[in-house]
């Protein structure tokens, strides 16, 4: 059962996901992974492309929520300007942090999206609850040792991924 891995959708940064869409999908709150998703991981604060991209995702209606593995104080520090709901050492992929993340926006789990760069976290937590998943390419190749040695099995999935694809459009 590889594709409890896929996403329901890959694009390259969060600025390329369609609102739009996901609206016609019935979405009302996304669940945002920080580092290598909205920015690098050495990026202790939201950058101005995050923040304009997070103030459209306001504007369109949607609500918010940070999920993110890392600590309280990196979470804190980042949410610093959002002000967007915020889950620290969540323990992406368990289904708590997802589940909690959903009540505090008040959305169904159905009406709820999941965006990250992480396969095994991310995408991989959010299927378990079947709720809509979006893979994002990471932004920087500077990473800790252990995403470096998870993105060589999500290279396996991402290359099974595409033949799925594939298979789906004939």
């Amino acid at each position: 059962m590889i594709e409890k891995f896929y996403p329901k959708l890959k694009v390259n940064k969060v600025q390329d996901v369609d609102l739009n869409m996901l609206k016609t999908k019935k979405i009302k709150g996304l669940i945002l992974d920080i580092d290598n998703t909205l920015v690098p991981e050495h990026v202790a604060e939201a950058d101005q492309n995050a923040v304009e991209w997070i103030e459209r995702l306001k504007e369109a209606g949607f609500k918010a929520c940070i999920v993110s593995n890392a600590s309280e104080k990196r979470v804190i520090k980042f949410n610093e300007n959002l002000k967007l709901y915020a889950i620290h050492k969540a323990s992406k992929p368990g289904k708590k942090a997802f589940m909690k993340a959903a009540r505090l926006m008040d959305t169904k789990i159905e009406e709820t999206a999941v965006i990250g760069d992480q396969i095994f976290t991310d995408i991989y937590g959010g299927n378990r609850l079947n709720m809509f998943t979006i893979l994002v390419n990471p932004i920087d190749q500077k990473e800790i040792f252990y995403v470096r040695v998870k993105r060589i099995a999500e290279k396996y999935i991402l290359s099974k991924y595409k033949k799925f694809l594939l298979e789906q459009e004939k």
